[in-house]
């Protein structure tokens, strides 16, 4: 190979990749929700991955596919959609290793021929142009590629593949240190960025050539590895006689054949024919090969071995997998004598399955090419010819196999011309050994058995009631069992003998920071109640300004009232008789305060409509937003009458004006528009006004629009005047009247609001889905809620909150939200709607999330997270709290499908027994998950019987709360409410660089369908259309066929809901819109698809233009935006760095520009300014501290006048010459006041990005993630909210319920985080209601396919996770056994268990959770935190304490039960309090092992990188902690595999029979005939708990014992993998065997310090690295407090350490 040349650039290749496999992300591929992003599979990679799982045994083809498919099954079963992708150059990277050759042709084949999955094999590599074609066509987003390949070039073209997708904007994820759980794939994940773009641009023909040099040395490679077998036979003679041989093979079997059978035949004789040419021209140049004489088995030696195959080949033809599964291991391999013949099978078999893939005038089933080859079957019946059958052992072959195999070996015979091949038997005819010698050549019974136990007995309600009827099924210990005895003999280290392990510990409340600092409890603020009510009463003000600013209404007095049952209120049917003389009394006082307002309105327009109807002749425009503001603050309909006349008649006369003016060569019919808004709101909300000179008034706007037919509907008795006519046609819009409607004032088309108010809402009349809301509240009724963002859905929570807050004072209400920030906003909203006088200690909200809490068990209305919830529901000490929960509310209930905390949210639904409210956007199966909820409610109207007869004498104290407020008829009703109409609609561009410019297009929403899609799905449920979207699409359709019968029907102007129609209405938009969607589906089922594919064609955008620019350009589309009047935006994007970035671009875009508009001078005279101001200031200072008696009064007087008022005017100059031009800032200065800002300003002045923010903000910039501190992230949101920021660029922190709408949403960002329930949460910010009649979006940067998949795109099923773990069946065992009402602790627990979201409707997973329920207890039991009756003990409460970090919290105990820390932790001298850094360090390392892992990639290893303050890779724990992690593990692997052994007894077996993915069975009796065969499938280890797929590769039930993850091995039908054991691994290994080191970020922090150190050598981004170290602050300083609780000895020295260790780690923390 020509290295020198291209040494450099391999080189900078591979430093780019390992420099970027360094920094990865280690990500869930497929999110929540992966139907929109297409992502390719490297088909080589694919092989490598699965060729090297450390089960696989060589030659064993079908095992191989089998794990190919199980790979692919589990990626296509989480949602993904991908093609796979074979390389015909990267071919060639095989030809050293020729076993392979075949193997990669047969998984080609096998997935092109057998499944539906996309393989693409046309393509030669990356570089070619119909890859670039390929890839532009179809967008895809990632490529799963391994990071290393079986040889060095293999990876250098993985590296080529790498590189050339990243300039394709297509990013990288890496197979290596891939994981998969239930519902998610893991693996690192490397973004295409602009560097490696760049990479790609400058170096691309220095690739190119290194690629084609690389390719070139493995042909000749392939060519030099040939040689010496086929010597000089051509290649073009060995394919004639691959052709000549399937021509006579085709004469044999005309009909065709099994591919077992063709290949089998073809290759033997091939190979056969080869290696006697071989063996031939060896003789005549003996001295050309260098092999040496005797090594060399002979012709005939290689027909025995040829027959043996063929017997195999029959064996694969007869046997069923069942039987094969239980084929003996022959440990012995081949010798090296007959390599080369092998290596020569395996060339034939590769160039026949080529040609044989070509060949289509032969019937060939390839149904079972998966399974070609039995290698390990083969070396099988070679053992039993060369060692048993020698000795006497004789078996019969069986008379349909024997009849087969000599069918087989007589083609065979047929097809070797040259010598003979011999007779079929015997099978061996010669004494040569084939196999090398060993002591113990069959795989024997390993000494270490799958343990056969059984369970220990645990006698408890629980258990009964869960698992009762499985009781009988699975085998239970004895009593006297040692087992069972050992467990009454555990022991605990001899220090621990003062620790109160059984003491309960506080709850995670209680350690939460409070809002005054530090967390004080009442005892320590007692002689600082000033102090501590200061604070209080500073928290409160913020709160109600922030929430004052979030939700814009004033705060309503609560006064508790007496609960009476209300019926379901019904519109119009309270009758005037029935109301009582208080009633009527308050009527007439309200009518009688409605005149005065009446009075007051009437007056305040007079006073201001002079002014008003001035500026509309002088400037229209901004007279008309004047009126139109008047408007929205005015509450008398006889005035917004009048006022709206005024307006129309005044645009008449603009109007009129406007089409006099000379020159006007297109009429603006902005004009138009606000007389058509005005004849619709007349018409519409004000018809009992209407007088016959208003209606005549209106007809006149109508004749000069040029709309008689409209006229004609308001007064048919009018008649056209001939004079009207020319001036008609001078002011008339050249439109019909509904086209105009539609077309040019779509989102002002006034929607169908119902007009009757109802009593129970004061500040809007509430549509027909939001009274359904308010009945079900008012009923106690439970709600799954979906409707989109902004329709309104939020205000039942708070009608929900006020009727509890009415009922008593001492109901709750809960609000569970997903994030904190979310949090924030919920109690700054009900702290600034409510005010309440509440009884001493009580108080209206309170906040729980883990950092912060505030009131949580005196308020009324608690605002919290889910995990923070469960802690209350799951704490045994709290349920009197719990009982007084009157309502829950679940926002963003969707939630529930979430990467994180998403069985959290299931555990909530299931305990809660009193009514909720599930809110969400987003849910595409809301009626599955409202029966399921159903389901629950009915146990729950079961379970309250038994718990209101529950009258035992020591839980009535416990039960006294639920006496203290009054009952209310509870109902067990879930009603599912759907509302799938936005009030905005939304408006779709896609952006696009030409010319160094801007440009934006139109998306229209149909654009993003194809035909084949609306055939097989139809049109999406959500996906709408603007009115203007419905015309355009109308317009193309008459465009596309002229002869359209239904396009007069259709017409805009004819169409039924349309014609003659002053005012269409939205919902009569919306009839429009559906009759076209069925029209175009008409189209489809009449055989017209084609015109279809024309329609949606035509309605496609032009192709979008990008940039590797595009970033840089990011200030000019913020600008454009400006521009267009479509600010405040939200750009969101994914990458914390690039949110930053970009904020600060807009920024310096914009201080340059100010900087190029100022003189030259400027800088000095400010400097200059600056120096007179301090002087000024100084010389101030200095005259207010001189004693009074040093000078006269008046005289000091005059003088310190003099310089104030020099003070002020240099001041005033200074601001003027600093101040920032309007369009240099895209700040709104009107809208906040200076001190407000200085306000705000200053609540983040100390913080870590306070002074960044601030400077941003002064333009009305800022930017929004999850990094930022809780102030910081406050601080945007108020100030956009309030409309002084303008510009905000964010990641999905504003994506789940932030109240932060806008005009457009920006999407400035391709990612796989991209998805379509991000896109929909996150579009739904656009569009403010009340402000904006149309939402925009536009995409900035993503790919028009991307683009399309997302607006089409289904939003997520909601189907459940594995619902246990270890500590959760803890926790529940805790609240069971310690709460006071054990009848409604025990259905709690049982309805958590019993009412998974997985196991809904599904009997079969509900047995395997019972199963994990027992093998969670017999766990718990033997580590010491349960008894045999399921009573907790030992340090149960510090593992349930710990619950979120399993199972490190599992291995932290036992380390300290082993008395490991306290070995660990010896202070400085005896005595002493104090521990030396060595200690601390050591302390620290241990805890970095345990708790915040984070891998780095295995490959990272290889680089060669300097670091320069970390040792980034963490260490093993030290070797005592390392001895005992190895021991825990090896107890549970122990555990975990009886486990397995019973749940395997579930198994579908007839699934576990066939292939995963292509579904292929192996069918057929056992063949008892045979009794060779019944010989050779002897094995008697036990295999009922793995794959018999991996059975034939000597798999059994003892390498479930082997610790690590071994899911490739298990029954896939039983939905249990590894991830349920509680193990912690040492150490992680990817699938090419590499380790994968942990990340030392927490160690290496510890040690140094410094964020920007963890950024540059770790390779954590310093938003990431932020949270990483605050959680690991916090886990210290959780273990530190519960250790201290547990231990009554104060001088404890672990109790000590973790004190000082959490203390100077948060020290160093908070210094960040």
């Amino acid at each position: 190979m020509e290295k020198k040349g291209h040494v450099q650039i391999l080189e900078n290749m591979s430093k780019l990749i390992l420099g970027e496999i360094a920094k990865a992300n280690y990500s869930s591929l497929l999110n929540d929700f992966v139907e929109s992003e297409l992502f390719l599979i490297d088909g080589d990679s694919l092989l490598i991955t699965c060729l090297n799982d450390k089960k696989l045994k060589t030659e064993q083809n079908l095992h191989f596919i089998y794990l190919v498919e199980r790979y692919l099954l589990d990626l296509k079963s989480k949602g993904g959609q991908f093609i796979v992708v074979f390389f015909k150059d990267f071919e060639h990277s095989y030809f050293q290793i020729p076993p392979l050759l075949p193997l990669r042709t047969a998984l080609i084949l096998h997935l092109q021929q057998n499944t539906d999955i996309n393989v693409q094999t046309e393509f030669s590599g990356c570089f070619s142009e119909e890859w670039n074609c390929f890839l532009e066509q179809n967008c895809p987003y990632f490529l799963l590629i391994s990071d290393e390949g079986i040889t060095q070039l293999q990876t250098f073209l993985f590296y080529f593949f790498i590189i050339q997708s990243w300039y394709k904007r297509i990013s990288i994820a890496l197979t290596s240190g891939q994981e998969s759980d239930i519902i998610r794939v893991y693996a690192y994940f490397m973004l295409s960025r602009y560097k490696n773009q760049h990479f790609f641009k400058e170096n691309e023909q220095k690739m190119k050539r290194a690629y084609q040099t690389i390719i070139e040395h493995l042909k000749k490679s392939s060519v030099i590895a040939l040689t010496p077998l086929f010597h000089q036979f051509k290649f073009s003679s060995l394919e004639k006689e691959i052709y000549w041989s399937i021509d006579q093979l085709r004469g044999l079997w005309p009909k065709g054949s099994d591919i077992r059978r063709i290949l089998c035949v073809l290759s033997c004789s091939l190979s056969l024919k080869m290696y006697h040419h071989f063996l031939e021209k060896r003789k005549e140049k003996s001295s050309e090969i260098d092999i040496p004489e005797n090594n060399l088995a002979s012709l005939t030696e290689v027909q025995d071995l040829c027959r043996m195959y063929c017997l195999s080949v029959v064996f694969l033809l007869h046997l069923p997998l069942s039987q094969r599964a239980c084929a003996r291991l022959i440990t012995s391999s081949w010798k090296d004598s007959i390599s080369t013949f092998l290596q020569m099978k395996k060339w034939c078999e590769f160039f026949v399955l080529r040609n044989l893939e070509s060949s289509k005038t032969w019937n060939v089933d390839f149904t079972y090419v998966c399974d070609i080859n039995d290698g390990p079957l083969w070396i099988n019946i070679a053992y039993y010819y060369e060692n048993e059958h020698i000795q006497g052992l004789q078996f019969d072959l069986g008379k349909a196999i024997e009849v087969d195999y000599n069918d087989l070996w007589s083609a065979v015979s047929h097809l070797v011309r040259e010598f003979p091949v011999g007779p079929s038997v015997p099978l061996r005819v010669t004494k040569q050994l084939f196999l090398q010698k060993k002591q113990s050549p069959i795989g024997e019974d390993s000494q270490e058995m799958v343990p056969n136990l059984g369970f220990i007995p645990v006698t408890s309600p629980i258990i009964r009631r869960f698992v009762g009827d499985m009781l009988d099924q699975v085998t239970f210990l004895r009593s006297d069992d040692p087992v069972v005895t050992s467990l009454v003999k555990y022991k605990e280290f001899h220090e621990l003998v003062h620790w109160h392990s059984h003491k309960p510990l506080s709850d995670h409340y209680e350690r939460t920071k409070s809002f005054t600092q530090g967390g004080r409890g009442p005892s320590d603020l007692q002689g600082k109640s000033k102090e501590f009510l200061r604070s209080k009463q500073k928290l409160q003000a913020f709160q109600q300004r922030f929430g004052s600013n979030l939700d814009g209404t004033t705060s309503k007095v609560i006064v508790t009232q007496s609960v009476v049952p209300k019926k379901t209120f019904v519109a119009g049917k309270n009758k005037k008789s029935q109301c009582s003389k208080a009633d009527i009394i308050i009527q007439e006082n309200t009518n009688r305060l409605l005149e005065k307002e009446k009075e007051k309105e009437s007056h305040r327009w007079e006073t201001l409509s002079f002014s008003i109807e001035g500026e509309m002749k002088e400037n229209f425009h901004s007279g008309i937003t004047k009126l139109e503001d008047f408007l929205k603050t005015c509450k008398s309909n006889s005035v917004k009458f009048t006022v709206e006349m005024v307006g129309m008649k005044a645009s008449l006369n603009a109007w009129k004006e406007h089409c006099q003016c000379a020159g006007k060569v297109r009429k603006d019919f902005s004009i138009a528009i606000h007389m058509m808004k005005r004849i619709h709101s007349i018409m519409e909300r004000y018809q009992e006004f209407l007088q016959n000179p208003d209606k005549k008034e209106i007809s006149r706007c109508l004749r000069y629009l040029g709309f008689d037919n409209l006229v004609k509907t308001l007064d048919p008795t009018q008649i056209m005047e001939n004079e009207r006519k020319s001036k008609k046609f001078r002011y008339a819009i050249d439109m019909g009247p509904a086209r105009f409607q539609l077309q040019q004032m779509g989102h002002y088309l006034i929607r169908n609001e119902r007009k009757d108010p109802d009593p129970r809402v004061n500040d809007f009349i509430p549509d027909t889905w939001q009274r359904e809301l308010l009945d079900v509240v008012d009923n106690n009724e439970s709600a799954v809620i979906v409707a989109p963002t902004s329709s309104g859905k939020t205000y039942a929570s708070y009608y929900c909150m006020e009727k509890v807050l009415r009922e008593s004072d001492n109901g709750v209400i809960v609000y569970v939200s997903p994030t904190k920030a979310l949090v924030n906003q919920v109690s700054a909203t009900v702290q600034s709607r409510y005010t309440k006088r509440l009884p001493e200690g009580q108080v209206l909200c309170g906040v729980f999330t883990r950092d912060f809490r505030s009131d949580i068990l005196n308020c009324q209305v608690l605002v919290t997270v889910p995990a923070c919830f469960e802690i209350l529901l799951l704490s045994p000490t709290h349920q009197e709290w719990v009982e007084k929960i009157r309502y829950v509310i679940f926002d963003e209930v969707h939630c529930l499908g979430g990467e994180i905390g998403a069985d959290i949210w299931e555990h909530l639904l299931v305990m809660i027994r009193c009514p909720f409210l599930a809110l969400s956007a987003t849910i595409s199966n809301p009626e599955h998950l409202t029966e399921w909820l159903q389901s629950v409610r009915r146990y729950w109207q079961g379970a309250e019987k038994n718990i209101d007869d529950f009258q035992s004498q020591d839980a009535k104290d416990c039960i006294r709360a639920s006496k203290r407020y009054v009952k209310v008829k509870k109902s067990y009703r879930v009603r599912l409410v759907l509302y799938e109409e936005r009030y905005n609609d939304l408006e779709k561009h896609v952006c696009s660089l030409r010319g160094g410019d801007i440009v934006f297009n139109h998306y229209h929403p149909l654009a993003s369908l194809t035909t084949d899609h609306i055939e097989k799905y139809g049109f999406p449920s959500d996906l709408s259309l603007s009115p203007r979207e419905s015309i355009q699409l109308y317009d193309t359709m008459v465009q596309v066929w002229k002869g359209w019968p239904k396009a007069q029907e259709l017409c805009p102007e004819e169409f039924i809901y349309f014609k003659n129609k002053i005012v269409i209405t939205k919902m009569d938009a919306r009839k429009y819109e559906a009759a076209l969607k069925e029209e175009i589906c008409n189209w489809m089922k009449n055989g017209n698809e084609n015109m279809v594919k024309k329609v949606l064609k035509i309605l496609r955008p032009a192709s979008v233009s990008h940039s590797d620019s595009m970033g840089e350009t990011f200030p000019l589309l913020v600008e454009k935006l400006r521009k267009m009047n479509k600010l405040p935006a939200l750009f969101f994007m994914f990458k914390i760095i690039d949110v930053e970035k970009r904020a600060q671009s807009v920024c310096d875009a914009l201080e340059k520009k100010q900087v190029m508009r100022q003189p030259d001078n400027v800088d000095k005279e400010v400097h200059m300014l600056t120096n007179k101001l301090k002087k000024v200031k100084k010389s101030m200072e200095k005259t207010s501290s001189v004693p009074e008696n040093a000078l006269k009064r008046s005289s000091r007087m005059d003088h310190s006048i003099i310089r104030e008022a020099e003070h002020t005017a240099l001041q005033k100059k200074l601001e003027k010459k600093t101040e920032i031009p309007p369009d240099c800032t895209y700040a709104n200065i009107k809208v906040i006041d200076a001190e407000t800002l200085e306000m705000m300003l200053y609540s983040i002045k100390k913080t870590r990005k306070g002074k960044e923010l601030e400077n941003l903000a002064k333009r009305g910039i800022g930017y929004h993630h999850g990094s930022l501190d809780a102030k910081e992230r406050r601080f945007i949101e108020i100030l956009f909210r309030k409309g002084f920021v303008r510009v905000v660029t964010a990641t999905g922190t504003l994506a789940l319920g932030i109240n932060m709408p806008c005009r457009s949403v920006v999407f400035a960002q391709n990612s796989i985080y991209l998805d379509a329930l991000n896109y929909r949460q996150m579009s739904g910010r656009a569009g403010r209601r009340g402000q904006d009649f149309l939402g925009n979006v536009f995409f900035y940067d993503i790919p028009l396919p991307k683009i399309e998949k997302l607006i089409k795109s289904k939003v997520p099923e909601l189907k459940g996770q594995f619902p246990l773990s270890m500590t959760l069946i803890l926790r529940l065992m805790l609240l069971a056994s310690r709460a006071c009402n054990v009848t409604d602790a025990e259905a709690k627990v049982i309805s958590v268990l019993n009412h998974s979201l997985l196991s809904f409707k599904k009997p079969r997973i509900k047995e395997i959770l019972k199963l994990y329920f027992l093998f969670s207890l017999q766990f718990l039991v033997k580590e010491g935190y349960l008894d045999c009756e399921g009573n907790p003990i030992g340090f149960a409460g510090l593992v349930a304490h710990l619950y979120y970090e399993e199972p490190s919290n599992l291995l932290f105990v036992s380390f300290l039960k082993k008395g490991l820390f306290h070995n660990l932790c010896q202070p400085t001298k005896k005595g002493s309090k104090h521990f030396s850094q060595d200690v601390m360090e050591k302390l620290t390392l241990v805890l970095a092992n345990l708790f915040g892992r984070r891998y780095v990639p295995a490959k990272f290893l290889d680089a060669n990188f300097k670091f320069y303050q970390s040792k980034v890779f963490l260490e093993e724990l030290p070797t005592d902690f390392n001895i005992a992690l190895r021991k825990y593990n090896e107890q549970v692997t122990r555990d975990f595999s009886y486990f397995l052994l019973i749940v395997s007894k579930f198994a579908d077996m007839k699934v576990e029979h066939q292939l995963p993915l292509s579904k292929i069975e192996f069918p057929g009796k056992n063949e008892d005939t045979s009794k060779l065969a019944s010989h050779l499938m002897s094995c008697k280890e036990d295999r009922s708990a793995v794959s018999p797929f991996a059975c034939l590769s000597g798999v059994t039930n003892q390498d479930l014992l082997q610790v690590g993850n071994i899911d490739s091995i298990t029954l896939r039908t039983i939905g249990i993998t590894y991830a349920q054991a509680p193990l912690l691994y040492p150490e992680k290994f990817d699938f090419l065997g590499r380790r994968i080191p942990l990340n030392a970020y927490a160690l290496d922090f510890y040690k140094h310090r410094s964020l920007k150190g963890i950024e540059q050598d770790n390779r954590i981004s310093e938003g990431d690295a932020y949270i990483l170290l605050k959680n690991f602050s916090l886990i210290l300083k959780s273990i530190s407090v519960s250790l201290r609780e547990l231990c009554e000895d104060e001088n404890d020295n672990v109790v000590l350490a973790f004190e000082q260790l959490s203390n100077s780690f948060n020290e160093k923390f908070k210094k960040v």
